[in-house]
Order: C-alpha cells, then structure tokens, then sequence
C-alpha cells in the first residue's frame, strides 16, 4: 500500500504483465494495471530466424525476467517512438532500432523528452506496481539504437517481413510496420481507436494529416496499435476518416459525430 495515495500494490512482479497470442501468430503484452489510455501494447512477432518486439512498456517490472522466452531466438527492440510509455524496457534488449530522428532520446531520454514529465504520473495506475513508483524520480534508462529504420526499410524474420513506415505527427520519428502479406499494420500510436494525441511538444499536424492519407490507403485487415484493442479494415477507415474530417481538433472523437460537432471541430476535452 502506497501511505500516500492509499493505492495498493501488486503483490509480485509475475502479476504485472498479461499476454494474449492473436490467431495471427502476434503475441500482445500488456501492463494490466494502468489505465486503459496510458496503458501501451507490446507486440511480439516470433519468426524463423529471428524474433521482433514492438515496443517495450513502461519500464517499472522487466519484461525479459517475466517472458524469458523473448530471449528464445535473436529478437530486435523496434520503438515506434521515444515516448516513455513504449521505451521503458528497452535497454534489456541488445539489438534496438528506431527512427533516426529520435534516436537522440532513446540515448538521452529525458523526462522532458520522452513527455514523462506530462504523463508519468500516479494517476496512471490502477494498482502500482510491486516496487512502488515516484514521480518525481522516475525516467527511462538509456537504450542508444543499434539500427537505425527508414521508410521503406523491410525488417527481415526469415518466414515473414515487415515495411518500415515512417509515420510522423504524434512524433517526429514514429514508425508503423507494415506485413503486406497478411494485411497486417503494427501501428503504434499512428492510429489507435481512442483519442489520439497530436499536441505534444513535437508533434506536427500538418504531417500527422499527411501521415494519415497515406495511411488509409494501405489495404489492411488487421491493425494491433499502440494503445486499446485491435481493429478490422472498417474501423481503421472510420478512425482515419474521423481525424481528416477535423471533428474535434486536436484529437479523435471516440463517438460519431453529432450535429452540434459535424460542421466543425469542438473543444478537445480536458
């Protein structure tokens, strides 16, 4: 129990993560107990020859010591960005890649950098977790990138590939990753069926437009994304086509529109 906030503990640090394998083959890590919209998706893809992790979670129980399968075959650290939320284990693994425009943080990140300043706070937890957590003290360890990725760079596990999209807006560096032979999208926080977040202190909205154009013209059939549940082909059009319409600036509305927010964009909620 936290004397502080009265926010108990989990109990062991085997309790923090859950696991889900998708009838794809992709395997999704989660932080049980945080908060649904703060709570990142870690998406595992086993391949013949090596393994990929996308993303890496908030870094406060590690990942490699509770899945020590992660370590089954050679495995690359892909960050779809720097954002503490999706960076936080990835210094246990020796192979990491990410975007050449935020490979700076992943090497420094900062609390102001990775918004942990912004977010990382109490409020996240549902429970926290067995060590406890602080605020003010907490901060991503340095995890310098071994790879950098490019648009259009294919990330190679042997029996599957994956394009490396460069998906700007959120972030300066964000990447999705594309397996055109299953139609399947790692999106990371490009798009996911919740409100997303497009006012950060480098986030770009002219580019994030753009990034979404391209976006909606790959035809996909399942998106696993940064944050909430996975989604089909018409949900991902939905959600594109929401931001594009500018509904509600920044951000995207999680309802269909209403009269009142149809002609233009409304207040975005606090």
């Amino acid at each position: 129990m936290n004397a502080a906030t009265g926010m108990a503990r989990v109990a062991r640090a085997q309790d923090w993560y859950s696991s889900v394998q998708h009838a794809d083959g992709i395997t999704q890590i989660g932080e049980t107990h945080i908060h649904v919209f703060y709570r990142c998706n870690i998406w595992h893809v086993r391949g013949r020859d090596r393994s990929l992790l996308f993303d890496s979670g908030l870094g406060v129980v590690s990942l490699s010591e509770q899945f020590p399968w992660l370590q089954a075959t050679p495995l690359l650290a892909v960050a779809s960005h720097s954002h503490f939320d999706h960076i936080g284990c990835h210094h246990e693994f020796p192979h990491r890649a990410c975007h050449c425009a935020e490979a700076h943080i992943l090497a420094q990140p900062t609390r102001d950098a990775t918004v942990a300043n912004r977010f990382a706070k109490l409020a996240m937890f549902e429970r926290l977790p067995p060590e406890g957590f602080d605020e003010d003290r907490y901060c991503v360890q340095p995890a310098p990138a071994t790879q950098l990725l490019a648009q259009d760079d294919i990330i190679d596990l042997g029996d599957r590939h994956f394009q490396v999209l460069h998906v700007p807006g959120h972030s300066p560096g964000s990447l999705a990753l594309w397996e055109a032979a299953t139609g399947t999208l790692l999106a990371g926080d490009a798009v996911y069926d919740g409100e997303l977040v497009d006012d950060l202190y480098h986030s770009q909205h002219d580019e994030y437009i753009d990034t979404m154009r391209r976006l909606r013209e790959l035809p996909v059939r399942v998106v696993h994304a940064g944050h909430y549940p996975s989604f089909g082909a018409d949900r991902y059009r939905a959600l594109i086509d929401d931001y594009l319409r500018g509904w509600r600036a920044p951000g995207c509305p999680l309802d269909a529109p209403t009269p009142a927010n149809a002609a233009g964009a409304a207040p975005k909620p606090a």
